[in-house]
């Protein structure tokens, strides 16, 4: 198993180590809870759930319930309590000129039931890191961050903020840097990097116990990737070319071959995270008509300024008269249920944030699960891949994905059963995130003042 930074393990130990597990007060008691277990399924009705200190110390049936004390209790009258959401993929970035709208993103997290996230790199670091320790000492409402700090890429990086690598003998330097930052994983991208370099990183990432995804240049064999320490892929495009052959002078997609790469991924524990829903905002953005949208009135206008560039991307590809877009959406949608059955950990990300276009914080993380089940997941199926394989990537699986004695307090209390229709996941009631119980009107409190 990979290693994570020791900041962050002193964090978790911390976080855990409490003497309070054996007292009979809690600080937040919720009653009449029908508790939705995202690993089996299941439902356990008429529970309450005992907190303490951020962490879940007791559950149990209300019937048995003995008389136990709490700062605070909450009846949620039998509505659905599953674990917070997981979206594992979101982007903070546009320069210094944005650090504030992008600060201003957060609560639309949560306000969607996102209590953790993970950022994959961006250009400002700094204030990332800032954030994330302001959350967990609870000096700021927004979901859990984990980050991947400044992308490693080439020469010339594709994104401002990347740590150029020109030569091998620079990836010492980056990974001690980033390291020396305590981010929480590697991200690498793949426009300037050269195959060499990129096998050498992984090597080097591996030795160090680090954990890695991010794109694979084209030159590069995913692989080969996964056989150097290569941990995940961001978006489905190296997987794809893996499961193809050519034709005609063409790539098409081989299903026999792609049985082939699906069995080699799963046995190597591999993360895949598909990002179905912007592929369809990206390839459908000439056609619609996003104005009224009802979440861009909360995006700064120095973020939706960023959206022209994809925009004109897309006038570009419709001037050009390439259909290649919507054909490959397609084929990443029809690869879910084969990799799901292989065994490959697929991660629910929304690539939301500055320069992806009308990706909303929270809303595009539900059009994510929404998609994964119109790719032929089930509705539990959908729920794992943010709420278990979330966690289980930075291996913390133990704390987080379920209601039980010490696990972490992050929970979400849905109006209908997510598990019969993934779009209930929209019927957001309340969000509790680190012990903090936010209602709808608290939420909306907290928006009221981020909208233009």
């Amino acid at each position: 198993m990979k290693k994570h930074f020791s900041s962050l393990l002193i964090w978790i130990l911390v976080f855990y180590s409490c003497e309070e597990e054996k007292k009979s007060k809690y600080d937040l008691l919720i009653l009449n809870a029908t508790i939705i277990d995202v690993k089996t399924g299941t439902l356990n009705n008429g529970s309450f759930i005992a907190i303490s200190n951020d962490t879940i110390r007791l559950i149990g049936k209300m019937n048995n319930m003995n008389k136990l004390e709490s700062l605070e209790t909450i009846d949620v009258d039998n509505k659905y309590v599953m674990p917070g959401l997981w979206d594992m993929h979101v982007h903070f970035r546009g320069g210094d000129s944005l650090i504030q709208e992008n600060k201003n993103l957060l609560p639309l997290f949560l306000s969607h039931g996102v209590t953790t996230i993970r950022d994959a790199g961006g250009d400002i670091t700094p204030s990332i890191m800032k954030w994330r320790n302001q959350l967990r000492n609870k000096t700021l409402d927004g979901p859990n961050i984990f980050t991947s700090g400044p992308k490693l890429d080439g020469p010339k990086p594709t994104w401002e903020g990347s740590i150029n690598i020109v030569d091998s003998s620079q990836i010492k330097m980056a990974l001690d840097s980033l390291e020396a930052i305590d981010v929480d994983y590697v991200k690498l991208y793949n426009y300037n990097l050269s195959k060499e370099i990129f096998y050498n990183i992984l090597k080097e990432a591996e030795k160090r116990g680090l954990k890695t995804t991010g794109h694979v240049p084209e030159t590069a064999n995913l692989m080969e990737a996964i056989a150097y320490g290569l941990d995940g892929e961001e978006h489905m495009f190296s997987s794809l070319q893996a499961c193809s052959k050519l034709v005609d002078g063409r790539l098409e997609f081989d299903s026999k071959i792609a049985e082939e790469v699906y069995a080699k991924m799963a046995s190597k524990d591999f993360y895949i995270t598909p990002t179905l829903h912007i592929g369809k905002i990206l390839t459908e953005i000439l056609d619609t008509n996003h104005s009224n949208d009802e979440l861009l009135p909360f995006i700064g206008k120095g973020i939706q300024k960023t959206y022209q560039m994809r925009i004109n991307s897309a006038i570009k590809r419709k001037a050009e008269g390439s259909d290649l877009g919507a054909k490959t959406e397609k084929q990443f949608s029809e690869m879910i249920v084969p990799m799901y059955q292989a065994g490959i950990n697929l991660l629910a990300g929304s690539d939301c944030g500055p320069f992806n276009s009308y990706t909303y914080p929270g809303e595009s993380l539900h059009g994510e699960l929404i998609m994964l089940v119109e790719a032929g997941l089930t509705p539990q199926q959908a729920l794992k891949c943010s709420i278990i394989n979330g966690p289980k990537f930075f291996g913390l699986e133990n704390y987080y994905g379920s209601i039980e004695s010490n696990t972490v307090a992050d929970l979400i209390v849905l109006d209908k059963n997510p598990l019969e229709n993934i779009e209930n996941i929209e019927e957001i009631n309340t969000v509790i995130n680190k012990g903090k119980v936010l209602s709808r009107g608290s939420i909306s409190q907290i928006l009221k003042p981020l909208k233009h």
